[in-house]
């Protein structure tokens, strides 16, 4: 049985909000406050929502007294690590916002190659503290995402064939429970919630610390080549990147290209198909394995380079701005004429010109763990199809998002499951999609365990399981 929520909540509560904050070490941010604005605001400007209160914790404890707080009080909870959610789940209107951000702790044992991470951090600042020992962490594409939800959802980046999933480097966790427990789950402790919680997402509590495994990664090749945006070249694309070396993992953004001085003025705003890549191997090694996508066509232009790992995030750094956006996603098998012709007649016309499709070649040391190993069980996806679709105006949403949903079913119209962390609220049956069968029931069962009443249900998320004969 849920939680009745929001029926206490109200001004005539703010001696209770005092209490909370006198019994916490960390900030409580009231309506009105100086801070209230911007700390109420996600990256996506989409969603505009006016939580009761924010509180950001300082330690863990906070975290429990926080929830102890929202649970007494029937108050939804949303939790905020960067603020990145597609579906804008780092807000809430009139509930609480639990954020995170200031739990930044980090401690790197690179002798033992482990790392562990307060939830508020960064990909980009984990990244950068690792790379200074010459060893990494397979976190996303983008720096400036929390590595709280993309860890949660899995975790889909550039070392992801080289290194797989961000969860396969995960060792344990610190996580405060629907009850204010604070455990810790990994492989001998809370092994049911630890397989849970690599690909299930938020739904089993608040993460406020992450234990990696750091693997060696230094000096990569890396950077974008921008490639003409015609059949051949997108045919082409997959199955070079499918057969290359497993040090090499792509992402190629079909999108009008960028006022950038590297790019012909003439050729700015034109569809191009920029191959975005990191070799994590000998770069000379990498130049070779390159050469076949410069084969594919002329380049309009190049940026490709030996350099730090980190410098990969610096050509996904305009993705950082906030501002509204749609989003949808899936995986599928193969990227074939219909589709390819599809992609390509949506981007002759987009809503926005600011459209990308993302085409991510999957395969490698994420495909070799076994599908039921984690929560994330899509290791067998071959393509994920990513459709990012910014625009100026908030108020002129529901034309892109009606737009971007066409789109989207023309061109994932053979799609064989998604990415939670690349999911909007599009229905449980998209929920179900990120899930096989079995890997739901076993979520829906772990969720009973440790969140019964579903006290944490602002995310992709799974129900508690109805207590039948085989939970007894």
């Amino acid at each position: 049985m849920a939680l009745a929520r929001g029926a206490t909540a109200g001004p005539h509560h703010r001696s209770d909000v005092a209490s909370l904050a006198a019994s916490i070490v960390g900030t409580v941010i009231r309506p009105g406050d100086d801070a209230f604005e911007e700390a109420r605001r996600g990256h996506n400007r989409r969603f505009d929502r006016r939580p009761e209160l924010i509180v950001k914790p300082a330690n863990t404890v906070d975290v429990a007294r926080s929830v102890a707080y929202a649970r007494a009080r029937g108050l939804d909870i949303a939790v905020r690590g960067g603020s990145h959610s597609v579906a804008g789940h780092s807000s809430v209107d009139g509930g609480i916002v639990i954020d995170l951000s200031d739990l930044t702790g980090l401690h790197i044992d690179a002798d033992r190659r482990l790392a562990w991470a307060g939830a508020g951090l960064t990909a980009g600042e984990v990244t950068r503290a690792a790379a200074a020992h010459g060893l990494a962490i397979p976190f996303g594409d983008n720096g400036h995402v929390g590595i709280s939800g993309l860890t949660l959802g899995g975790g889909i980046g550039w070392l992801a064939r080289k290194h797989g999933l961000t969860i396969d480097s995960l060792l344990s966790v610190d996580l405060v429970t629907a009850d204010g427990r604070i455990l810790t789950a990994s492989e001998s402790q809370h092994a049911d919630l630890f397989w849970a919680i690599r690909g299930g997402g938020g739904n089993f509590g608040i993460v406020t610390r992450f234990q990696y495994r750091l693997h060696p990664v230094g000096t990569v090749l890396g950077g974008a080549l921008f490639l003409p945006a015609t059949r051949d070249v997108l045919r082409g694309l997959v199955p070079l990147a499918a057969s290359a070396p497993e040090q090499l993992t792509t992402i190629t953004y079909v999108m009008a290209a960028p006022p950038a001085p590297f790019i012909p003025a003439e050729m700015q705003g034109t569809t191009t198909a920029a191959v975005m890549f990191v070799y994590a191997g000998d770069p000379a090694d990498g130049e070779a394995v390159i050469a076949p996508f410069r084969a594919l066509a002329t380049p309009l232009a190049e940026v490709v380079a030996p350099m730090p790992y980190p410098d990969i995030y610096a050509f996904t750094e305009e993705g950082d701005t906030p501002g509204p956006w749609v989003t949808r996603s899936a995986f599928v098998d193969v990227l074939d004429d219909s589709t390819v012709d599809a992609i390509l007649a949506g981007h002759s016309a987009p809503s926005s010109p600011y459209l990308m499709t993302e085409v991510r070649v999957l395969g490698g040391a994420m495909a070799r763990v076994a599908p039921d190993a984690t929560a994330f069980a899509h290791r067998s996806a071959a393509i994920m199809l990513a459709v990012i679709n910014p625009f100026d105006d908030p108020a002129q949403a529901p034309i892109h998002e009606a737009w971007t949903a066409a789109y989207f079913d023309a061109i994932a119209a053979r799609s064989v499951g998604v990415y939670s962390n690349f999911l909007e609220d599009e229905g449980d049956a998209r929920i179900r999609d990120a899930y096989p069968v079995e890997t739901y029931r076993r979520l829906a069962q772990v969720k009973r365990r440790y969140d019964p009443t579903n006290l944490f249900h602002l995310n992709q998320n799974i129900r508690p399981a109805v207590l039948g004969p085989e939970l007894r």
